[in-house]
């Protein structure tokens, strides 16, 4: 592997150097609205294009199809040649696909448009490879706590913004991909203008049969996850997928062991906080999305007597019940900051979980207080933030620099499997089915019980999260090295 020299940045980059968090701040943002963004209008998106709600729902699947894709892809692409010129060319596939969806009438290319706009979900490990790169040891947590906050802003921003854009007796899904377009080029030039190039990029040569290997893999068991309600569990599309998934892992591995560099070094993966951590991350996107789908489903069914729900609308669902975790999220992520100095990384999300481990419990014994959603939001909200927060420094101290985007891309997409299977989970518990004999609604609704099962299930997940960071994570170290200690550690020695 050969290292390239880079001309030293600019004096603009250097005058703006104190803009470098808020503006990877803003690209974390972008990353959960493009996630969030068609969650609501779906209905809206149906009606408009006369498709069916399994067309539609094709929507969201090639959204999680395309992050699960090309995160780690693109994460290892900024390690080896740059993480600025690699965030420009995400927001740049971003920026299409929201003036794609914004201009387009057909489903087909609203799918398309979808998908660029999967490839956001990169911008996330990208930005936590230039803070460890450009800033100092003592100010890491306190920024990539701050890029974890922002990723629940951005969820508030879609699910508000889609609310008010869409209301009236005339919706039009156009408009919010029109606000997806505004915010991804404001984040383009932000990041252009802010981001320094990098003293010194590794280079070296991608490892495309394991790209594709990993991608066909993460295909086959991400599309029977999303569509596997509609489906049916054992039919056979379903099943097919799922075993197809296992001989592509097989051969993803095989390919990753003969490969001078491979996309995902298998060696780092088995190391004890890149494989607790990565659990981590899959409990907590199960946890998140069963929080966020749950609440969203619960709180917009009828209110008594004709249901168990509040009757809420979509946008007073975002606002009075999904804003004020995102909010407190925001300043939850600087304290997670802050502590992950005092106490460690392992301690801090131990503490968060069980803040979720609680609210979860509230959901499931107490769902039928709007007081207490939203209270059991918060402190969900609170975990949520405190585990995004410490995975990223868990794991800046367990790779090399030079393996930083790679590892939180892995990260990234084991919190995308987990929230996969929370969403199926979600569709199988919580679905509303037809019923033509209802006068007043047409909609049966599901029985109560299964809500509480969801929320159960989500605070098993967090309960979970406690035990791997106490029992696993406990001599895991943070930040190991600052950007100018380039030598890694004895146990990389024999990797390279």
């Amino acid at each position: 592997m050969h290292m390239t020299r880079i001309d030293a940045p600019t004096p603009i980059a250097r005058r703006s150097g104190r803009l470098l968090v808020p503006v990877l701040g803003l690209g974390a943002m972008v990353v959960s609205m493009m996630q969030t963004l068609t969650v609501p209008i779906l209905g809206v998106i149906q009606r408009d294009l006369h498709t069916t709600t399994a067309g539609a729902s094709w929507l969201t699947t090639a959204t999680l199809l395309s992050a699960a894709v090309c995160t780690p892809l693109l994460g290892r692409y900024g390690d080896q040649h740059g993480a600025r010129r690699t965030l420009i060319g995400v927001l740049g596939l971003t920026l299409t696909g929201s003036l794609l969806g914004a201009t387009t009438d057909t489903l087909p290319w609203l799918i398309v448009a979808r998908a660029l706009q999967g490839a956001s979900t990169a911008i996330f490990p990208l930005a936590q490879s230039v803070v460890r790169d450009e800033l100092p040891r003592e100010r890491l947590p306190g920024a990539m706590a701050l890029l974890s906050g922002t990723l629940a802003v951005g969820n508030a921003v879609a699910l508000v913004g889609a609310g008010l854009l869409t209301r009236g007796a005339t919706p039009d899904f156009h408009h919010v991909f029109w606000l997806s377009a505004g915010v991804s080029a404001l984040t383009l030039a932000a990041v252009a203008a802010v981001i320094p190039r990098p003293r010194v990029r590794p280079g070296g040569r991608t490892d495309w049969p394991g790209a594709i290997a990993l991608a066909a893999m993460l295909t086959l068991l991400l599309l029977p996850l999303s569509q596997g309600a509609r489906w049916g569990w054992s039919s056979a599309p379903t099943l097919g997928c799922f075993a197809s998934a296992v001989a592509a892992a097989a051969v993803w591995v095989m390919l990753g062991r003969g490969a001078g560099e491979p996309l995902v070094d298998m060696r780092m993966l088995v190391l004890r906080p890149v494989l607790l951590a990565n659990l981590a991350g899959f409990l907590l996107g199960f946890a998140m999305f069963s929080q966020f789908l749950g609440i969203s489903a619960l709180v917009q069914l009828p209110a008594p007597p004709d249901g168990y729900g509040f009757g809420a609308t979509v946008f007073e669902a975002s606002v009075a019940y999904l804003m004020p975790p995102a909010l407190v999220s925001l300043a939850a992520a600087q304290v997670a900051g802050a502590m992950v100095r005092v106490i460690g990384a392992h301690a801090t999300l131990a503490v968060g979980a069980a803040c979720g481990a609680t609210g979860f419990a509230v959901l499931a014994a107490a769902h039928g207080s709007a007081v207490a959603v939203i209270a059991a939001g918060v402190l969900v909200g609170v975990a949520v933030s405190f585990g995004f927060a410490t995975l990223p420094a868990v794991l800046a101290g367990a790779v090399p620099v030079g393996r930083t985007g790679i590892a939180n891309g892995i990260n990234s997409v084991a919190r995308s499997v987990g929230s996969s299977v929370a969403s199926a989970l979600a569709a199988t518990l919580l679905a509303v089915e037809p019923a033509a004999h209802l006068a007043t609604r047409a909609s049966a609704l599901p029985a109560e019980g299964r809500f509480t099962v969801c929320f159960a299930l989500g605070a098993g997940a967090f309960v979970l999260v406690v035990l791997v960071a106490l029992a696993g994570l406990t001599n895991a170290r943070t930040f190991v090295r600052t950007r100018h200690e380039t030598r890694p550690p004895e146990r990389w020695k024999t990797w390279h």
